[in-house]
């Protein structure tokens, strides 16, 4: 197969999949470009819902507010705290997430000075939640999961045929440069291969990281595999006849000497007796926007089971670790989080841009082929 007939292969195969998909990645990179400032927004308007916290000198413990959540909502109920956020800032409560048998998630916001549930909320129904179903799944549950993974993976190929195509490689001067002058036709086209050539790695980053986390059951593995890495089972607690758990401000003490100067962000509560307490902590030198370090204790005995290290980890869990600074951008700070709400909207303007290049090839064509009277 000679050069140009490959060449015309790659430009069908781009063009195609991405008037195929090319809707679909719209709404899932606008919405994406709304979630990379998930954190913030929320935190945002949970301030403004629930009221402002006023700072003070004492907070009070994280078992003293699980037992506050605990008291409203018993074990024997719907809803069953698995996890608590501890605040990240002296004017942020602490979050108890609980989930329930017909999966809804409610979130639970304590005041980390007086103990006072101050609001609650179910998860799915915030406007970030309902966005990031939408990213996520379309809204369609397993099928738009399933629907949004192929779709991530039909990005990776455009990313992949666009920069074969990419018309700068002989002079990159000129593929970087959009002639605002020329006849509207060239503008679109330098439009199109400026704003695809900036934002290609990104677009890649997001679309193979989305694929493998909504396919996390067969990329999973597959990582592991390619990085020779071995995964870690489970820690295992040893349920002890008559004895209660041991209590959480012991827990996190011990959690504490484990891992010497990290700070706990959240805990992770068993939900069966022989499952483990998980403490999630970030040390000082971990350069990841989100906290990867974690403490596994027996919950009845508090014996360290296992402690994972950020920066210790084996290469497979490195990478999978990776997969949130790359697919929100936090990799880089502010600047690379402003750039990736960019790269959501890049898939737009990329849809347009193509679409009108297609058409003007189009109308070009229909001409050529009308037959002269």
């Amino acid at each position: 197969m000679n050069r140009k007939k490959l060449r015309s292969i790659v430009f069908y195969l781009h063009r195609y999949i991405g008037f195929f998909v090319g809707l679909l990645l719209i709404v899932i990179g606008v919405t994406g470009s709304l979630l990379v400032f998930e954190q913030d927004l929320d935190h945002l308007m949970i301030s403004q819902q629930y009221g402002h916290i006023t700072p003070q000198q004492v907070q009070l413990s994280a078992e003293s507010v699980v037992n506050t959540i605990e008291a409203k909502y018993p074990a024997r109920g719907d809803f069953h705290l698995f996890r608590i956020y501890l605040p990240d800032s002296p004017s942020s409560p602490y979050v108890g997430q609980l989930s329930s048998t017909d999966v809804q998630r409610k979130e639970v916001f304590v005041n980390p000075y007086t103990g006072k549930i101050i609001g609650e909320r179910i998860t799915d129904k915030t406007l970030i939640g309902l966005i990031l179903n939408l990213h996520y799944s379309l809204m369609a549950g397993q099928m738009g999961t399933v629907i949004v993974g192929i779709a991530a993976f039909l990005m990776c190929i455009l990313t992949i045929t666009g920069l074969v195509l990419w018309p700068g490689w002989r002079r990159l001067i000129t593929g970087f440069k959009i002639k605002f002058d020329a006849h509207p036709k060239r503008v679109n086209f330098d439009i199109h291969k400026v704003a695809g050539i900036i934002t290609v790695v990104f677009l890649f980053f997001t679309s193979f990281t989305g694929f493998c986390w909504n396919f996390y059951d067969l990329t999973e593995p597959i990582i592991y595999a390619v990085t020779f890495t071995q995964k870690l089972s489970e820690p295992v607690s040893k349920p002890i006849p008559s004895k209660s758990t041991l209590g959480l401000t012991e827990q996190l003490k011990i959690a504490d000497a484990a891992l010497s100067g990290a700070v706990t962000k959240s805990i992770y509560f068993p939900s069966k007796p022989e499952e483990a307490l998980r403490i999630n902590m970030k040390l000082p030198q971990e350069s990841s926007y989100d906290a990867n370090s974690n403490v596994y204790l027996d919950q009845y005995s508090g014996v360290v089971l296992r402690v994972d290290n950020a920066l210790k980890m084996s290469l497979g869990d490195r990478v999978l670790n990776s997969f949130i600074p790359l697919h929100y951008g936090t990799f880089g700070g502010l600047f690379t989080r402003i750039l990736y709400v960019f790269v959501g909207l890049s898939p737009l303007i990329l849809f347009i841009t193509g679409f009108v290049m297609y058409r003007h090839r189009y109308q070009e064509k229909s001409v050529r082929d009308k037959p002269i009277v």
